[in-house]
Formats: C-alpha cells, sequence, structure tokens
C-alpha cells in the first residue's frame, strides 16, 4: 500500500449498512460521483429505497441493494455472497445502520434489558460482524478502507439527546475502532466519524421543535451539521488522508471542543 492520494474513486466498490438514512444516503450520493459503484445494504425493500438507488449520479456503473440484518451473521454473509458475484470486491465499508431510542438518559427505569440489549446488538455487535463478514473482500483489495459512523454521545459521559444504551455502545465501537486499526493492518485501515447535531434526527429520536435553533447556540461554527459533511469527510478519508487508521474524527462544527 502505498497511501498516495487518489483523485477519485474509480473502479472502487462501496458497501454502505444504512444506506437510505440521512448520514448514509449523503455518502452515497459523494461516493457515486467519485466514479464509485455503491452497493447498499438495508433490512426492507422498499420503494423509497429502489428510487434512491435510481438517483444516485453514474447509474451506469449497476449501483444495487441487498437485503441484510447486521445483527442477523446468515443475512450478512448471504449479502456478501451477493457482493462478490455482482461487483466482485468491495474497498470501503460504511456502517452507518444504528438502533436509538427516545427514552433520555436520567429515565433509567424505562431503559429495560431488551431496549439496551437491542441498542448493543445493533451498534456495536452489528457492526463488528459486519467488519467481520467483509473483511476478506476489503483485505483482497491490499487497500481496503472501513468506516464506522459514532456519535458525540459516545465522546460525552451525560449526552440529554441520548440513552445511556446509546453512548455506550458508541463509546465501545470507537474503542473497536481502535483495536481493529492494529488487527487489519496492514490492508484494511479503519476510520472512526463522530457526527454532532444532525439537521434530521436519527432513528427512534422525537425532537421538540426549537431543538435546532437551541443546539445551534452551543456550536462554534453556528450551524447544524448535515449528511454531507459527514460524506465529504469519508470521502477526503478514502482519497487524501491516506496515511490514518484507528483514528476519530470529529465533525460536530466544535460543539464538544
Amino acid at each position: 500500500m502505498t497511501f498516495k492520494k487518489l483523485n477519485n474513486l474509480e473502479n472502487k466498490v462501496a458497501v454502505i449498512t444504512g444506506g437510505a438514512g440521512q448520514i448514509g444516503y449523503a455518502t452515497a450520493i459523494k461516493l457515486a460521483e467519485q466514479k464509485c459503484r455503491v452497493i447498499i445494504l438495508t433490512r426492507n425493500e422498499t420503494e423509497e429505497l429502489k428510487e434512491k438507488i435510481k438517483s444516485l449520479p453514474n447509474s451506469e456503473l449497476g449501483h444495487f441493494f441487498v437485503i441484510a440484518d447486521i445483527t442477523n451473521t446468515s443475512t450478512l454473509k448471504n449479502a456478501a455472497q451477493q457482493v462478490l458475484i455482482r461487483a466482485k470486491r468491495c474497498d470501503i465499508l460504511v456502517n452507518s445502520a444504528a438502533s436509538n431510542s427516545k427514552i433520555k438518559p436520567w429515565q433509567i427505569e424505562e431503559l429495560t434489558d431488551d431496549i439496551f440489549d437491542d441498542i448493543i446488538k445493533t451498534n456495536l455487535r452489528g457492526v463488528y460482524a459486519t467488519i467481520r463478514t467483509f473483511f476478506p473482500m476489503l483485505r483482497d483489495t491490499n487497500d481496503g478502507l472501513i468506516i464506522n459512523i459514532s456519535s458525540t454521545a459516545g465522546e460525552r459521559a451525560f449526552n440529554s439527546a441520548s440513552n445511556l444504551a446509546y453512548g455506550a455502545s458508541k463509546a465501545g465501537l470507537n474503542m473497536l475502532t481502535r483495536g481493529l486499526s492494529r488487527a487489519l493492518a496492514p490492508k484494511v485501515r479503519i476510520i472512526g466519524i463522530v457526527p454532532g447535531v444532525m439537521e434530521k434526527p436519527g432513528s427512534g429520536i422525537v425532537r421538540l421543535p426549537d431543538y435546532n435553533e437551541k443546539a445551534i447556540e452551543g456550536i462554534p461554527l453556528n450551524r447544524i451539521g448535515c449528511g454531507e459533511d459527514i460524506a465529504n469527510t469519508i470521502i477526503a478519508c478514502a482519497t487524501h488522508i491516506r496515511f490514518a487508521t484507528g483514528s476519530t474524527i470529529v465533525v460536530d462544527g466544535g460543539r464538544t471542543a
């Protein structure tokens, strides 16, 4: 691996979990613009997802989606097999799928065992299972890249917008990124990206009407983040930030500084 910068991602193949979500789809668009073939892993086939796939730039590359549940390893193995058959390779894996709940951190009794387990199963074990499944393809490229989408909830001990299980899962994900950076080197790099407050709340989160307006008051760069901010960071990691692995990049406008 030379670590030299890339002008684009032509002939590369990227797999994105949670690719229909705010960050995942913005990333899919940016990767496709870079002439990278995009494959979205999703639990459900919907008309909206089909339209999103059709709308990706450079459609002649043959972007497609595969049904898989990251908490179910057998479905991940089937998905990886389909990717191998149809795309022949996987150069980039973006782990954007996540689970959350509107339970607040002080609502200890409401955060039941089942809810806690579901969040950890998706956000931590599910990410690891996805990496484990796609690692052989990433390794075979001799220049694989894994991006783990974390959260500022994993950086702060108490976050009023997230429950404690979610924060613990993302903190664990940050440590997983660091540990895997050595386990997967030198053929595969892994980088964590930590988004701040985003325009739209994640799955399972309900915001008050004035949430964004109030949040801006605590953001030095004076605006809310968007999916494109995270997608641009991912593109930079794939093309220019080439001598980095195990790092966690915070993209939150300075909110946690």
